[in-house]
């Protein structure tokens, strides 16, 4: 495909960003504490990897583990003050009781990030109706991505799912892009560049020595090398 595929890679220091960058990575995903699936990292933290690395940067809006909003006020303050270091790009995704998109905090949110670009991420894979959350969240300035593995359980079981919704690209709710993480492996990137996917979001495949290791730059590399069809 003449296209070339998005890569991003979590990244929770500047070592880690300076390895992405240069095993390949297009975008960088910024999160501490993998404990807790990724919460929003320390403003100096972002303002070390943004001195250290050229590509762009997605921040991770999330003050606990779990998809329910936690204390919105010091989340709407935590945005402001990465905003104001030079955070132009986000990642944030919450749900309400009823397993919908808590549109007050999401709404919120987008509006203190002045329509800069943001990824709703795997919170839509908790969704109780997938293509309900996409209506709600429709139009919304800034959105231009879903982090999503299709499926709670991960790709393996996903893969239908963004199959059918990758078919259904630039109809209403479907406009934004599909990046696929969530228990991503080589082997699914075939069936997925088929599918007429071009995103995909890396974690724990980025680092050989799992989340207690660095990334590594060449096992980015190798990712690169398959998405380019080498």
């Amino acid at each position: 495909m003449s296209t070339r595929a998005v890569l991003e890679v979590i990244a929770l220091d500047a070592g880690d960003a300076i390895a992405a960058q240069a095993g390949g990575a297009d975008r960088l995903e910024l999160v501490t504490d993998m404990a807790a699936d990724g919460l929003t990292p320390p403003v100096p933290v972002f303002a070390a990897i943004r001195a250290a690395v050229g590509i762009p940067l997605r921040v991770m809006l999330r003050l606990a583990d779990g998809f329910a909003a936690d204390d919105v006020e010091r989340l709407v303050r935590v945005a402001g003050d990465l905003r104001a270091e030079g955070a132009e790009e986000f990642v944030l995704g919450f749900l309400d009781a009823d397993g919908a998109a808590d549109l007050a905090v999401v709404e919120r949110l987008a509006a203190v990030l002045e329509g800069c670009r943001w990824t709703f991420h795997r919170a839509i894979d908790r969704a109780a109706d997938r293509e309900a959350l996409r209506k709600q969240l429709d139009g919304l300035p800034g959105l231009d991505t879903y982090l999503t593995a299709g499926a709670a359980s991960g790709v393996d079981d996903g893969l239908p799912t963004l199959a059918a919704e990758a078919a259904r690209s630039g109809e209403p709710g479907y406009e934004q892009r599909i990046m696929v993480g969530g228990g991503l492996r080589l082997e699914h990137v075939p069936p997925l560049r088929a599918a007429g996917i071009d995103a995909f979001h890396i974690g724990g495949a980025a680092r050989p020595g799992g989340w207690s290791g660095p990334v590594c730059a060449r096992a980015v590399a190798r990712w690169r090398s398959v998405l380019d069809g080498e």
